[in-house]
């Protein structure tokens, strides 16, 4: 008895302790959507009550998007567009971004936002940068082909070879990083190969990069802009045009698994 009151103790603490560094630290959360009016009060069921602010980059949909998101949460920022692209929105998602910690998720209902707090318990703990993975232990995915499958793993392998990193999961669009890496990120692509510039250059820069086990799901409604053999492509040429760009990755830079 006495020992279970001292593990509810414990607990407690870790709690407490917890919300203490929750409060000090900002949490925004960035939603890039083009038409996604039907996913969004699924996506936004999912997001923690204790984050800062909602960004919603809007990609000029045609849709009724903007006023289902508002109408979800009246606290919504809304950010329209310049270009095309999903690496475009993220990046100017990012630049209006007022928080300590920047998380990136996607309006279709994929990414399931009650893993947001993992992502930022990774940080927490000492990392510059938080990396989702499907295939890190605890990790997986509802959406992922085989052919989509193998082409990840190859590419992750050859970044791992040219970088020396030890990536698990190349190609995933969750992530999570403190907004004052952002100058180090220097991120300037309006493409699906956002995510692999992201990581590339995260080593290039000496980041302490984590990676975070999530589990993907299957879109809910509508049809994914993703081409595999054109954004692949895309992919590609983006991780033999940096090896041209940045110096030799530091032993600080391996990639580790969160605790």
């Amino acid at each position: 008895m006495q020992g279970t009151l001292k593990r509810v103790a414990c607990m407690r603490e870790d709690l407490v302790c917890m919300n203490k560094q929750l409060s000090a630290a900002s949490v925004s959360v960035i939603v890039p959507a083009m038409n996604e009016a039907e996913n969004l009060p699924h996506v936004f069921a999912t997001l923690p009550d204790w984050i800062d602010e909602v960004i919603l980059v809007d990609g000029n949909s045609t849709d009724d998007t903007i006023a289902v998101a508002r109408r979800l949460r009246p606290d919504l920022r809304v950010v329209v567009q310049s270009r095309r692209g999903k690496g475009n929105a993220l990046i100017e998602g990012f630049q209006a971004a007022r928080g300590d910690i920047i998380v990136m998720i996607d309006a279709d209902g994929s990414t399931d936002g009650r893993e947001i707090r993992s992502f930022v318990d990774t940080l927490l703990t000492g990392a510059d940068f938080a990396k989702g993975s499907r295939y890190a232990p605890g990790g997986g995915s509802d959406d992922l082909s085989p052919w989509r499958s193998l082409g990840n793993k190859v590419l992750t392998g050859l970044t791992n070879l040219l970088y020396g990193t030890s990536y698990t999961d190349l190609c995933y669009g969750y992530n999570a990083f403190w907004a004052r890496h952002l100058e180090a990120l220097d991120l300037d692509c309006d493409g699906f190969e956002i995510e692999t510039l992201m990581n590339v250059r995260a080593a290039q820069a000496g980041l302490v990069i984590r990676e975070v086990p999530s589990h993907e799901r299957s879109r809910i409604h509508g049809a994914s802009n993703l081409n595999a053999v054109r954004d692949g492509w895309r992919v590609l040429k983006t991780i033999m045009r940096e090896r041209t760009r940045g110096t030799a990755v530091t032993t600080q830079t391996q990639v580790a698994l969160a605790k």
